[in-house]
Formats: C-alpha cells, sequence, structure tokens
C-alpha cells in the first residue's frame, strides 16, 4: 500500500543473526521451485468477479509462475494457510464476491511485501506474515489487495507497465552498468508497485470498509502502517542507509486510515484475533529460505545446488531474491546467479554470445575448477570494468559477475579468489547451515517488554528486533500469559 517494500535479510555470521535492508517490490498496507501447487479459495482455476476484461485472467495466469520464480517459490506452512483460506473466504463475502475465487500464495521471501495481480491473483510473503501480530491486521493487508483488483487497480497498473517488466529482476540493470543492489531492487519496487496515489488511498478506504464488514477490527490498517514504518526505520538503521529518505513514513496515510476506521467504531471495535494468529504462524521461517542457499560467514553455501563458494574479506554478502549479491568495502560488487543456457552450448560460446556489454572476446578463457567446468573474460563499459565467470555444475549453469570502477590488481584478485573457491558442498559444509524460526513465548508475572526482549540479545540488535516485531515499546506492559514473537537460530 506503501508502494514500496521493505526486505529484511537475515543470516548466520560467526557472531549470530546479522540484519541487512534492502528496498523490495510493491508494499501494499502497510522465493525455491515454482512447480508446487498454490493454495486456492475454492475451486481448480482462479476466477475473477464478473465484468473483468478478459485479458486479466490471461496477464494473470501468464505472470503467476514468473513471480513465484522470482520470489523463491511457494512456501508451505499448513496451519497459516488454513487460516488464510478461511479469512479470504470471509473477505470475499463481505466485499460482496462471495463466488469468487483468488488464488492467494505464500511466498517464501524474508520482504515484507504483498501485491495483486490482474486475474485475482494475491500474494502475501513471509516476511508480511512475521510482521503482523494479529489477524485483523493480515485482514487489513489482504482486504486492501482484493480492493486492488475489484476496483481494477491491477489491470489499471499493468497497461502502464508491461507485464514482462512486472518480474524483471536485476540482470538487465547490472549487466548495463549499475551494480549497486538497492537501486536496482528500487526500480524493481517502482515497476511493480506502480499504483497512483489516488489508487492506493482508494483501496485503503475499500479494504478497510471491506475488513470490517468481515467483522475485524477496521483501526488494524493503521496499526500496521505504524509497525510498517517502525521496521523500515529498523531496516535503515541495520544497513547504514537512510531509506526513509527515498521511502518515507507514512503519517498523513496512517492518519486517513484511523479517520476511516473510526466511521466503523472505536478502537476495540471487531475482532483482533491475537492469540489465534501468532499460533498459526508459529514456526515459520524468518530471514532468507534456505531454498535459496544460505551465507555462512564469507561463505554461500546451496544443499539444494550442491554447492559452495567463498567470498574474500570485505564483501558484504546477502541472498537477493534469485542471487547472492554484495558490495565490497572499496566499491566493487559481486552477483552470483544462474542462467539459463542449452546444454550443448559451450561456456565460452555462451560467453561470447552477448549478453554481457563490453566484452573482450580476447580474454576469454576456459579451465576446470575444482572439477568444475567454467569459463571467464573481461569486459568494460564506460564507466565500469567486469570480470565474469561462468561455471556448469550437472545441467545447471552459474554466473559470477564482478564489477568495479577500476580494474585494480586487488579486484582482480578478489574475481580470481571467488571463483577458485567454487566447489560442491561436502558435510562439514552442511553442518555448519542452521535454521531461523519464529517461535512463541509467554509473558510470566512481572515481565514487560523489556525483560521479554531479553530472549533474543544473543543475536545481532535481538532487542531491538523484538520491539520492533511485536510492535512494543521500551517498558511497554505486556499481557501475563499472552505470547509474543521471537527469533530463534535453531
Amino acid at each position: 500500500m506503501t508502494g514500496t517494500g521493505i526486505t529484511r535479510r537475515a543470516f548466520l555470521t560467526g557472531t549470530g543473526l546479522a540484519l541487512v535492508a534492502g528496498v523490495a517490490g510493491c508494499t501494499t498496507l502497510m522465493g525455491g521451485s515454482s512447480d508446487i501447487a498454490t493454495r486456492r479459495t475454492g475451486g481448480q482455476a482462479p476466477a475473477v468477479p464478473a465484468g473483468t476484461h478478459p485479458e486479466d485472467t490471461v496477464i494473470g495466469l501468464r505472470e503467476h509462475p514468473r513471480i513465484i520464480s522470482a520470489y523463491g517459490g511457494v512456501y508451505e506452512h499448513r496451519r497459516t494457510e488454513v487460516m488464510l483460506a478461511r479469512m479470504v473466504s470471509n473477505l470475499l463475502a463481505a466485499a460482496d464476491q462471495p463466488n469468487t475465487q483468488f488464488t492467494i500464495t505464500i511466498l517464501d521471501s524474508s520482504e515484507v511485501n504483498a501485491f495483486a495481480l490482474p486475474g485475482g491473483f494475491i500474494y502475501v510473503t513471509r516476511g508480511i506474515l512475521a510482521l503482523a501480530n494479529d489477524m485483523s491486521e493480515l485482514a487489513a493487508v489482504i482486504a486492501h489487495e482484493i480492493a486492488h483488483v475489484t476496483l481494477r487497480h491491477a489491470r489499471a497498473r499493468s497497461n502502464r507497465v508491461r507485464t514482462s517488466e512486472i518480474v524483471d529482476r536485476v540482470i538487465t540493470g547490472v549487466l548495463g552498468g549499475v551494480i549497486d543492489a538497492n537501486q536496482t531492487a528500487e526500480r524493481t519496487a517502482q515497476s511493480l508497485a506502480a499504483f497512483s496515489q489516488a489508487q492506493e488511498l482508494e483501496a485503503d478506504r475499500e479494504g478497510i470498509k471491506i475488513a470490517a464488514r468481515a467483522g475485524y477490527d477496521p483501526h488494524a490498517a493503521a496499526r500496521f502502517l505504524t509497525a510498517m514504518g517502525r521496521f523500515a526505520q529498523f531496516a535503515a538503521a541495520s544497513d547504514g542507509v537512510d531509506f526513509l529518505s527515498s521511502h518515507p513514513s507514512t503519517p498523513d496515510r496512517i492518519q486517513r486510515a484511523a479517520e476511516v476506521a473510526r466511521s466503523y467504531g472505536p478502537p476495540g471495535t471487531g475482532v483482533a484475533g491475537r492469540t489465534d494468529y501468532l499460533e498459526a504462524i508459529e514456526g515459520i521461517d524468518f530471514g532468507d529460505s534456505t531454498k535459496q542457499g544460505s551465507i555462512v560467514g564469507q561463505r554461500y553455501i546451496n544443499p539444494a545446488q550442491r554447492l559452495t563458494f567463498t567470498a574474500p574479506r570485505g564483501y558484504a554478502l546477502q541472498i537477493s531474491n534469485a542471487a547472492v549479491v554484495a558490495v565490497a568495502d572499496n566499491g566493487a560488487a559481486l552477483r552470483f546467479d544462474g542462467a539459463s543456457v542449452p546444454a550443448n552450448t559451450g561456456l565460452a560460446d555462451y560467453l561470447r554470445s552477448g549478453w554481457i556489454a563490453g566484452l573482450m572476446p580476447e580474454t576469454v578463457t576456459t579451465r576446470t575448477v575444482n572439477g568444475i567446468e567454467t569459463a571467464s573474460g573481461r569486459a568494460r563499459t564506460d564507466q565500469w570494468h567486469f570480470h565474469v565467470s561462468v561455471a556448469r555444475i550437472d545441467d545447471n549453469v552459474y554466473r559470477f559477475i564482478f564489477a568495479n570502477k577500476d580494474d585494480s590488481a586487488a579486484f582482480r584478485s578478489a574475481a580470481e579468489e571467488t571463483v577458485s573457491s567454487l566447489r560442491r558442498t561436502q558435510p562439514s559444509d552442511l553442518s555448519s547451515l542452521r535454521s531461523v524460526k519464529l517461535r512463541l513465548v509467554r509473558a510470566a508475572s512481572g515481565d514487560n517488554a523489556d525483560t521479554l526482549a531479553t530472549r533474543m540479545t544473543t543475536l545481532n540488535r535481538g532487542r531491538e528486533l523484538f520491539l520492533v516485531v511485536n510492535n512494543l515499546l521500551p517498558g511497554d506492559p505486556v499481557e501475563t500469559g499472552a505470547p509474543y514473537k521471537i527469533v530463534r537460530v535453531e
């Protein structure tokens, strides 16, 4: 609903859970395989309200698998799926669409994100599930997205931004010489989140009305917008970058949402459903999906693809959708991703096929690294020097793209060191992996927000994270016996 999202990346380091931030796709109110079945609200095929343009379903069906692939696949968590199915059914009835079918998909992504496509396709991420604190907050998110679809906003957006651009990820920007992961992700956000301010406000109003009619607390929309603002500040501080300067918090929007909510009753009106909601999401993964691999110190380990590599010190690795990206202390950047290359195409031929701008063909060489076939070359544009390597493991091809303003000896050495470290995973790699889960703790007599926050002090900025994900302030009272969220490395 704000038009931009805040990425919450969580990964293991030698000192615990590190947190970094990036700008993600369209966030409203407020990643794996694409062949996993989505959970639907009835029926075998998605349908949309009567009178919807016939092209809407075509657009949605075409873009749906791309969205799933770009966001790490479908996330399966049975209790959450059951909760969502019931919630959507209630909201559709309240929206006077009781016979309408929407495809609602949980994306395996840590982004705090939700969005809709034409044709009745609605998406929520693990990240947004982790930030919400009760049924009414999530209902506000989904009702807002239902409003976008029923008000035909999703189609209007797709007419302005051709649907092929909706899922256009970072690669084009990188290969054109823009290597800052946040800048490229921001451009993706702008294409995916091209709802106008008027459309967002209209969906706010309609969404609050739908949620209130369904019996949920209408004030949850303003409450969750507030939580989003706090989370954005936490994310910015985690990365040392003020994302709020270009993606400001929305006090005016919060005030408007609160005013609309008051027309349906005072605070406390409707059902919040806090305990039921928290129990439904307990145990969901927190942070980056292990389907996309994990970062342990300077190593990237992907058990599914059976590969690992190590980046030099000074390169801060993070997982960004279907890629591993890093920016070094000296300004150099790295992107590691996969590519679709026919089995009968040689790696050297692929390097020369034109996908990398400014490639110098005479620099292309081939060699075997730790039993893995590779090809490498250099490229140059007006502003950037590139060292590019591709590797074939089984039937898959992977790419290392290093970029820097200067083609220094240190830059060349870092590229060589990283590519030379690529190898198949070993038992010792897999034993270092840990899962990060969202769990619940019950407040005891005498507890407050500060005492509960000590449950997470073993994590980097864990105390602050506890307050943010529970939407509490230091010293706030808590309810004895009530559940509260913690993040735990297991």
